[in-house]
């Protein structure tokens, strides 16, 4: 039995690759009761998602959550699915592929490989991980697509990259992208999907900036989640040149009885309703591609918070999803965090390299090598 896996066949005058892996959260394999129950089982599973000691969460995700949540779960879902499947997949493949078509445009750099691996479900982590391999990657850099870190989302991406790497015989150079909430070209994207919400469709009284949430205790143990978010969002105001009190920040999707990040999404767009606010926008700059948290959540049942509270129209403002500067800054966000890599630097002169490893072929057949 082997206990390191490698990859399927090697040649010495292969080209190493430099392994691009772009990552997300998840989605179920499909909007069913028995596909969200698989789903949510590896979710809520994670240690890094629930903060509580097994013993007393088993009993409760097994004899609670598991039977009783699937069932709502499948049927929101159901509401988002496309033709082609989750919308967050479909997305996540576009972006992979474009990241893939600007970094195979670089004639002087790589060569480069690019795959989409989700965190929960498919395609997954270990698997995208190993096409990685199978393309000759012998340096990988992940990037997951969380601006604003947390342990729940970018850290757990890490356990699952180690986790399989712990497996292989010959471990790559890895780097990994641990947050980009303040990187100029994301902040300039955002506020230039606002600004061309605004032109087609008008401009709200106020702006919400919704962030998924996490527990409270998350923050006050030292996650950044909180204070990234923040920042996010006062750079984008700036960017756009908001007057204060024209726009907030607040989070969604709490689960459980304790105490999450404030103030809650779903309670601000009542309010604000209340208050007399008329015509709001909503952005969700946590969430790279729109999914189930932005599509139903945000456009469908805090639309109804809203108007069922006095207002007239919420407009969600879409994910960066695969515009092309959303994709243009991920991929500089990839040669940023490559640097010294000479595949990444640039002035690569191909014919030599070919010779370099026909060379290298040659003397290893010499040697005895079979490739």
């Amino acid at each position: 039995m082997k206990l390191y896996s490698a990859k399927s066949t090697f040649q010495h005058d292969e080209a190493p690759a430099v392994g691009v892996l772009v990552a997300n959260l998840g989605t179920p394999d499909e909007p069913t009761e028995p596909a969200l129950r698989r789903y949510l089982r590896q979710f809520l599973s994670d240690p890094r998602v629930i903060e509580i000691p097994r013993w007393r969460w088993w009993p409760i995700l097994y004899g609670i959550v598991l039977r009783t949540r699937p069932k709502k779960s499948a049927a929101a879902y159901s509401e988002v699915w496309e033709q082609d499947g989750s919308p967050l997949l479909s997305i996540g493949q576009r972006q992979a592929a474009g990241i893939r078509q600007r970094l195979q445009a670089l004639n002087d750099r790589g060569p480069f490989a690019v795959e989409l691996g989700m965190r929960y479900g498919n395609p997954s982590i270990p698997a995208a991980l190993r096409r990685l391999r199978e393309s000759g990657a012998r340096r990988i850099l992940v990037l997951p697509l969380y601006p604003q870190y947390s342990a729940s989302t970018t850290g757990s991406t890490f356990d699952a990259v180690a986790r399989e790497l712990m497996g292989w015989r010959w471990v790559p150079e890895l780097r990994m992208v641990g947050q980009y909430h303040d990187e100029p070209v994301y902040i300039q994207a955002l506020a230039r999907s606002i600004r061309e919400h605004w032109e087609h469709e008008g401009r709200g009284e106020r702006l919400l900036f919704s962030y998924h949430g996490v527990p409270e205790r998350y923050l006050l143990d030292g996650d950044p989640y909180h204070c990234q978010c923040l920042k996010t969002s006062r750079l984008v105001a700036e960017e756009l040149g908001l007057e204060p009190g024209t726009w907030d920040v607040t989070f969604q999707s709490r689960f459980g009885n304790e105490e999450w990040l404030k103030p809650y999404t779903d309670e601000t767009v009542t309010r604000l309703a209340q208050e007399g606010v008329k015509h709001l926008d909503v952005v969700c700059p946590g969430f790279s591609a729109d999914c189930l948290e932005t599509l139903e959540e945000i456009a469908g049942e805090n639309r109804e918070y809203f108007e069922e509270s006095g207002g007239e129209r919420l407009r969600y403002i879409p994910a960066l999803n695969d515009r092309p500067d959303h994709l243009e800054a991920l991929t500089a966000l990839v040669l940023q965090h490559g640097q010294g890599w000479r595949e990444v630097d640039g002035g690569r002169d191909p014919e030599a390299e070919q010779r370099r490893r026909a060379e290298t072929a040659e003397r290893a057949r010499a040697q005895g090598a079979e490739r």
